[in-house]
């Protein structure tokens, strides 16, 4: 066998689904996490500067998003790992491999550990469409304030006050009703737009709300994948039963 007939036998043998899924999924990991965290720190800069000047009507807020943070943090290690060891695995059960070792034997153990990906991968699936759905809130509220902005400062808008113009976050249940002072209006309102933390945090969360529905492609790619893969070892499983009779 020459050369190129030997690297085309081994490009066959390539999981092209689980590989491009695996490049999805890290990338729309690296984006929500990393985009995510410091759009969450840019967050904290704007409510206490702007919004709840007082520590102890934020604090609650202030530990959640710390929280988060930490949470992020496991997130991304555990994607990489997953996505590792998917790919690993789409190597081992995609049909050209078996082609490539034609003493290939499938086993239970190999089946369950199969099943369970397909198992695992769903449940994931299912818990990014809910995190795809919440990234999508601080989009729509630094939207809001965006919008507004932009309608005080066009002409066509004609205004007379904008001082009677306001955002006021504490109706989104961010910060309790309470909280000092709680909403900002007119000019304020035009300066806290006009912030390099405020355009940061609004683009920021808008790549991290991208990056997470990439992650929920990533991880379709990987159900289709998964499931597959799970059918050619049944399928396998039953060959070797009916050529040992």
């Amino acid at each position: 066998m020459g050369c190129f007939e030997c690297c085309i036998k081994c490009l066959g043998g390539v999981p092209y689904a689980s590989l491009v899924a695996t490049i999805l999924c890290f990338s729309g990991v690296a984006l929500f996490c990393g985009c995510g965290h410091v759009a969450l720190t840019g967050t904290v800069t704007i409510l206490e500067t702007h919004f709840s000047k007082v520590t102890s009507d934020h604090a609650m807020l202030t530990d959640v998003i710390q929280l988060m943070q930490y949470v992020i943090y496991g997130i991304a290690s555990f994607f990489f790992l997953y996505g590792i060891i998917l790919l690993a695995e789409g190597f081992y059960t995609t049909s050209a491999v078996k082609e490539l070792h034609s003493e290939f034997k499938t086993t239970i153990c190999g089946r369950c550990i199969s099943g369970m990906f397909v198992f695992l991968t769903y449940i994931l699936g299912v818990a990014w469409l809910g995190v795809f759905g919440f990234s999508a809130v601080p989009v729509f509220l630094f939207y809001n304030m965006w919008s507004t902005c932009a309608a005080m400062r066009s002409p066509i808008a004609n205004l007379t006050n904008i001082d009677s113009i306001c955002v006021d976050v504490r109706q989104y249940g961010i910060i309790p009703w309470n909280a000092t002072p709680g909403k900002a209006c007119g000019s304020t309102l035009g300066e806290i737009c006009n912030t390099s933390e405020f355009y940061l945090s609004y683009h920021l969360y808008i790549v991290a709300c991208a990056g997470a529905g990439a992650t929920v492609i990533a991880l379709l790619i990987y159900m289709m994948a998964t499931t597959y893969n799970f059918a050619v070892l049944k399928f396998k499983s039953r060959e070797d039963c009916c050529t040992k009779f």
